[in-house]
C-alpha cells in the first residue's frame, strides 16, 4: 500500500502532464515483454513487439528493468519535453546517483552483467549505449503506436478535466477510483508492491498518463525527487467496429463507430484520430447525430466535448 500525504498547498499545486512521456511509455514496454497484461488490451502490441525485439541491444534494458524495482534515473522528468530532451537528461545522470540507485537495484538481484559495474562507475561509453538503447527500444516498439498512445492520453485528459471542471483538485483526485483513493489529505495505493508513505511537504504532484502501464500507478523511489504519479489510462477494447449489422445498416459504418467510439465524452479530435477520419468529417457526422437526439455536444475551452444521450445508449444497446 502507498499513502501519499497532501499538505492544502499541495493540493493547489496537482499538475496533469500535458502529453504522453515516451520514456516511462519505453520503460513500461520493456515490463510488457516480461509481463503480457490482459491479453484483450496489449496482445497485439505484444505480438508485434516480439517480433521487433531481436536486437542485442535489448540485453542492456532487460537487466535494468527487472519487475518490481528499476532505477529513477531511467525516467527523467525531462522526458514530458520529449524523446530528446528525456534522453539528454539520461546521459547527463551524476555518478552519484548512478552509484546509488544501481547499489539498491543490486541488493533485489542475485546476479547482474559485468557491464553494470562500469555504469555504476559512472562510465560514459556504458551509459551512452543504454541512451541508445533506450532510443532503439522506443523507436522499435512505442513509436509505431504513437497516435493510439496519444489518443488515449487525450480522452483521458478530457474525463480529468471535467472532474477539475465539476469541483477543483479535490474532485480530479476522487476521480482515480478505484485505482487511488482520495480521502483528505492522503491518496491511497492499495495495490502497491510494499508498504509505503510520501509526504509532498508543499512540492505537489505531478499525474502522467500512461497506455502501456497496467493495474496499479508508479512512483519515483528517491523521495528527493519531484514527485510524480505515473498512472494507467483506460483503455480503449474497441479494436475495430463492435457495432452490430444493424446498426451499421441503419445509421452507417462511420456514425455507428462514433457512437462506439464516445463513450463517456470525447472530443472531435479524440474521436477522428479513433475512428480514423477526419475532424472535418467527424464534425459532419456528430451534427447528424446530435440532431437525431443521440449524442450532446458542449464546448469545453477551444474543444467540443460530445456525449451520448439516454436515447443514444439504448440505441446501442
Amino acid at each position: 500500500m502507498l499513502r501519499i500525504h497532501f499538505t492544502p498547498e499541495d493540493i493547489g499545486k496537482v499538475r496533469l502532464a500535458g502529453r504522453p512521456d515516451p520514456i516511462w511509455e519505453t520503460v513500461f514496454s520493456i515490463f510488457r515483454l516480461r509481463y503480457a497484461g490482459p491479453p484483450l488490451i496489449f496482445g497485439p502490441w505484444r505480438r508485434a513487439a516480439t517480433a521487433a525485439i531481436r536486437r542485442p541491444d535489448l540485453g542492456l534494458l532487460l537487466p535494468l528493468v527487472p519487475g518490481g524495482y528499476y532505477p529513477d534515473f531511467l525516467t527523467p522528468a525531462e522526458g514530458l519535453d520529449g524523446l530528446d530532451a528525456g534522453l539528454d537528461a539520461l546521459l547527463r545522470t551524476p555518478k552519484k546517483r548512478l552509484r546509488t540507485e544501481l547499489d539498491l537495484l543490486a541488493r533485489q538481484q542475485t546476479r547482474l552483467p559485468a557491464w553494470m559495474s562500469d555504469l555504476a562507475d559512472g562510465s560514459p561509453a556504458v551509459l551512452g549505449r543504454v541512451v541508445d538503447a533506450v532510443r532503439s527500444q522506443h523507436d522499435t516498439v512505442v513509436a509505431p503506436v504513437w497516435p493510439e498512445i496519444r489518443a488515449h492520453i487525450e480522452a483521458d485528459r478530457s474525463k480529468r478535466a471535467r472532474a477539475f471542471l465539476a469541483g477543483g483538485c479535490e474532485e480530479l483526485l476522487d476521480s482515480f477510483r478505484p485505482m487511488m483513493r482520495w480521502e483528505r489529505p492522503v491518496l491511497t495505493i492499495d495495490a502497491y508492491r510494499y508498504e509505503r508513505d510520501v509526504y509532498l511537504d508543499g512540492r505537489g504532484v505531478t499525474l502522467v498518463p500512461a497506455y502501456l502501464s497496467w493495474h496499479t500507478p508508479d512512483m519515483l523511489r528517491d523521495p528527493a525527487l519531484p514527485p510524480v504519479i505515473v498512472y494507467p489510462v483506460e483503455h480503449d477494447l474497441v479494436t475495430g467496429l463492435r457495432a452490430g449489422a444493424s446498426l451499421v445498416a441503419l445509421i452507417g459504418s462511420t456514425r455507428a463507430a462514433v457512437l462506439e467510439t464516445i463513450g463517456e465524452g470525447r472530443t472531435t479530435t479524440e474521436l477522428a484520430r479513433r475512428v480514423g477520419v477526419s475532424p472535418a468529417s467527424i464534425s459532419q457526422h456528430t451534427a447528424v447525430l446530435r440532431d437525431a437526439g443521440l449524442i450532446r455536444s458542449s464546448r469545453l475551452g477551444k474543444s467540443v466535448v460530445h456525449t451520448m444521450t439516454p436515447l443514444g445508449v439504448a440505441l446501442l444497446d
